[in-house]
């Protein structure tokens, strides 16, 4: 509990970030290896999927398809037997896609049990897969794929496969330089960029698209990213700016400008339900950046190359040595620990520590003891231990009492509850609870609900977030 917030990074006034340690990962895995692979993560803390290349020292050998837990623990492998991969996801339910050159796609359990296979045309078995993306919508999981020819193919639905041609983009010699699927409208469209020209393509049309409150001397586009829920869009340009907006091409957010004009390897955003402010994650070699509506981001510099997850509430992220967590504090969690903080759950923790620190005071030490029985300082020993217990239950007492005054102590006890289901660390989550039901026993016919369900699922996400299950579920 002491120095909570060290970790705390503000971005604007109103929003903090933190990165969480979840795991050292078990695995076996090297940074270059790790490199060198095809590399999947299942969202909701699942799975995490590589499939190795074969060995230049052994022509003969083949790859290898290894499928881990969230901390590194392996849970099954195989031989890759079949034409070489271009591109891995999951499934809604945690079925690996494996996506190859001739357009066929390889369906996997978690436990590399082959389920089976389908393929994306002829068209694609002629041009073979270039690109390929795996997306999810209300219809479930889709596969985009970019042939040869640079024509675009796309299936919303793998469990009910209707292959879409989507239409021909005038003059395209080339693959475009980044694009994305949209969701609009209960429609999948495309957007890609080729330069400063942005194309969005639907099941008849391709069409220019102007965002607005662009700057007209951002540059080309290098990088598109859409958000966890195809909510939000981002975009990043060869000058180091970031457009970050809604998906449906209408509306503006803010903008960032970065001082690295090199594409990142990565950009997801990280965002969450009720969001103060949205971000933007950016990895390069060795920097991790956070933008949003701030004039200056949150940097993390990186010890090896890590690879980001996008979450419904954060990015995980992952390396050969570690497992990370990002993501913005909840409000309920920024009143109670923020410094200085005055609000009703502040109060009502501190009120919870005093009252028990004036019923749990340390025992003298042994030497303390002997020296007693020989003297009076056992009355002085009582005295002092009386006199410290007063004047912690005092402070208890005038903490709810300013809670009290101003009818907010239920209002005190839903956020300490509240905030406690966003805790990982177990000592922090019991530390609120112990707080919540200091409170409800001031707190007439206080609906025990919350608490108790709060209770039960903390309970199950604790065991779950065990290295040996790997499930880093978060409560969101």
């Amino acid at each position: 509990m002491h120095c909570y917030t060290a970790d705390w990074n503000p971005l604007g006034d109103e929003a903090y970030y933190r990165k969480l340690d979840l795991y050292s990962m078990v695995w076996d895995v090297r940074e270059e290896s790790l490199r060198e692979c095809l590399v999947a993560a299942a969202p909701y803390g699942g799975p995490i999927a590589l499939l190795k290349p074969k060995k230049e020292k052994s022509p003969g050998a083949r790859p290898e398809l290894h499928i881990y837990s969230a901390s590194g623990v392996r849970l099954a492998s195989t031989l890759w037997k079949n034409c070489p991969a271009v591109h891995l996801g999951w499934t809604a339910s945690e079925d690996l896609l494996c996506i190859q050159e001739d357009g066929s796609v390889l369906v996997y359990s978690i436990f590399c049990e082959f389920k089976r296979c389908f393929r994306m045309g002829n068209e694609v078995l002629q041009n073979h897969v270039v690109e390929a993306k795996v997306f999810h919508t209300e219809y479930g999981t889709g596969v985009a794929i970019l042939t040869g020819a640079n024509r675009f193919i796309l299936a919303t639905n793998v469990d009910d496969l209707k292959l879409r041609r989507m239409p021909e983009v005038p003059g395209l010699q080339k693959p475009p330089s980044c694009w994305a699927v949209l969701c609009q409208d209960r429609v999948t469209i495309l957007l890609l960029a080729i330069g400063q020209d942005l194309l969005l393509l639907d099941n008849t049309t391709c069409s220019t698209v102007t965002l607005p409150g662009m700057n007209p001397l951002a540059g080309s586009y290098l990088r598109m990213a859409v958000s966890f829920n195809y909510r939000y869009l981002a975009l990043f340009t060869d000058t180091g700016y970031v457009w970050m907006g809604m998906s449906h091409l209408k509306e503006k957010l803010y903008d960032f400008t970065c001082s690295l004009r090199t594409p990142p390897k990565q950009m997801v955003w990280c965002t969450r339900p009720r969001s103060r402010q949205r971000a933007v994650a950016l990895a390069w070699d060795r920097l991790l950046l956070v933008a949003g509506n701030a004039p200056k981001g949150i940097e993390y510099h990186l010890d090896e190359d890590s690879y980001l997850v996008p979450e419904l509430d954060g990015v995980r992220i992952f390396s050969s040595s570690t497992h990370e967590f990002l993501h913005e504090i909840p409000e309920a969690t920024q009143e109670i620990f923020k410094i200085a903080s005055m609000a009703p759950g502040a109060l009502l923790l501190e009120a919870q520590k005093a009252y028990e620190c004036s019923y749990a005071l340390p025992p003298p030490s042994p030497v303390c003891l002997r020296s007693a029985l020989r003297t009076r300082w056992v009355l002085v020993l009582r005295a002092r231990c009386q006199k410290t217990s007063k004047k912690e239950s005092q402070k208890a007492d005038e903490y709810l009492r300013e809670i009290k005054e101003q009818d907010l102590l239920p209002e005190a006890v839903r956020k300490c509850i509240e905030a406690a289901s966003y805790e990982h660390d177990p000592e922090t989550q019991k530390a609120l609870l112990r707080a919540a039901s200091f409170g409800k026993c001031f707190v007439d016919k206080f609906p025990p609900e919350s608490f108790v369900e709060t209770c039960r699922d903390l309970r199950v996400l604790s065991a779950i977030r065990d290295y040996q299950i790997g499930i880093p579920l978060s409560y969101a």
